[in-house]
């Protein structure tokens, strides 16, 4: 399939929408009074330090809401706005924030359900309204909604967008893709499907075995198996890692993607030198501003003096969770959650663990003054910040 042919004829379409509908003013409203918070604007205007009580609270100075989900959000309500009584659904959550995807069920805008792991559009009817979220959605979606004639509205990040131009680069010229991310996330799910040929890898780890493989060979089965479900179908190890370029999901950590890029270009221009090196490897800058732009908010912070760490975010946000990393590489006690509700009491709060399930942890918030440090990922309002900033004060005080 020519995927770069029909995103061209799809855009063309009247039925395919990637702007507004001219209700930014009623949206603006609803946003604002929704996620917009008074108290998280004076602690901004506070250079991002603010005390109550025998609470300090040091706040990132780069967190939640980006540019690509604040659109993306804004654009689901304008549809909502302009197609008052169609039947609209939405492919996925719209960003990976629980508050958010309950206000557009609140909207009556339906989800895709998910059947043993596979979507179910069985009930999107011709004429339908669908919403592809920020992460953007598979080609095989964006072609299955065409043809059952819906209304498409397509709130995907341009971030996400750049990172779809990247690997059709890489397949006109017999390029495999090599995707830093996570196979099963939406994103990188959406990305693969415009590459002919690819192969996720979900860490510098993962990266390095592939390497090695392209450098010294190895078990081919094993190889297999080590990324079953993270490579394109026919994909041959010995043959399709000849030619790589790079790309990656756009919330994984900056610089992880970026030690990928070079360790590829590294082993080959060690297996074919450096007059064809470019015969062999493609890079190209994909790497989200906002997402650098949190994480390096995130770096600052914690170098702070914090007794603890509130990470704020969705538990299936990439984004957030790579937040998480960095106060856990620093050794401060931190603390994932996705809402004010989490916060069960003074003596007990209910988290997500790096790489573990939900956990209930005991003694969370130390006695006497304390200095928290907070942080929410790209996909939070500033409205549930406030909340756990507020929660948080109210213990102690």
């Amino acid at each position: 399939m020519d995927t770069k042919a029909f995103r061209r004829t799809l855009q063309k379409s009247e039925s395919y929408h990637r702007k507004g509908f001219g209700h930014e003013e009623e949206v603006a409203g609803v946003m604002q009074s929704a996620y917009q918070s008074p108290l998280i604007q004076a602690i901004r205007d506070n250079q991002y330090h603010f005390t109550q009580g025998n609470v300090t609270i040091h706040l990132a100075q780069a967190f939640g809401f980006c540019w690509g989900v604040e659109r993306a959000v804004a654009m689901a309500y304008e549809t909502r706005q302009h197609f008052p009584d169609e039947r609209i659904w939405i492919t996925n959550e719209i960003i990976h924030n629980p508050s958010v995807n309950q206000h557009l069920r609140d909207m009556q805008v339906e989800f895709i359900a998910l059947i043993q792991g596979e979507k179910d559009f069985s009930g999107v009817q011709p004429g339908d309204v669908v919403i592809l979220p920020a992460f953007g959605a598979s080609v095989q979606e964006m072609q299955l909604l065409n043809d059952k004639g819906c209304k498409i509205i397509d709130t995907t990040c341009p971030w996400v967008s750049k990172v779809w131009n990247t690997v059709e680069k890489h397949k006109k010229k017999a390029y495999t893709s090599i995707i830093h991310g996570k196979y099963n996330h939406e994103e990188t799910v959406a990305t693969s499907s415009f590459a002919d040929k690819y192969l996720v890898v979900l860490n510098l780890d993962q990266a390095e075995y592939v390497c090695h493989y392209i450098l010294k060979g190895g078990n081919r089965e094993e190889l297999m198996a080590k990324f079953a479900q993270a490579y394109s179908q026919g994909f041959d190890p010995d043959i399709d890692l000849e030619r790589v370029g790079i790309a990656n999901q756009t919330t994984m950590l900056k610089s992880e993607t970026e030690q990928i890029g070079k360790l590829f270009e590294r082993t080959m221009m060690k297996k074919y030198g450096p007059a064809q090196l470019n015969d062999h490897f493609q890079s190209f800058n994909t790497i989200c501003d906002a997402t650098q732009e949190r994480q390096d908010a995130m770096l600052s912070l914690v170098e702070e003096d914090v007794d603890l760490m509130i990470v704020i975010g969705g538990f299936n946000s990439s984004n957030t969770t790579h937040l998480q990393e960095m106060a856990i590489a620093r050794n401060i006690p931190s603390y994932h959650i996705d809402a004010v509700d989490r916060i069960l009491s003074p003596a007990q709060i209910e988290h997500k663990p790096l790489g573990r399930g939900i956990e209930v942890s005991d003694n969370w918030l130390p006695e006497g003054k304390i200095t928290v440090g907070v942080t929410s990922g790209a996909s939070t309002p500033d409205k549930v910040v406030e909340d756990i900033i507020e929660k948080i004060f109210a213990l102690k005080n």
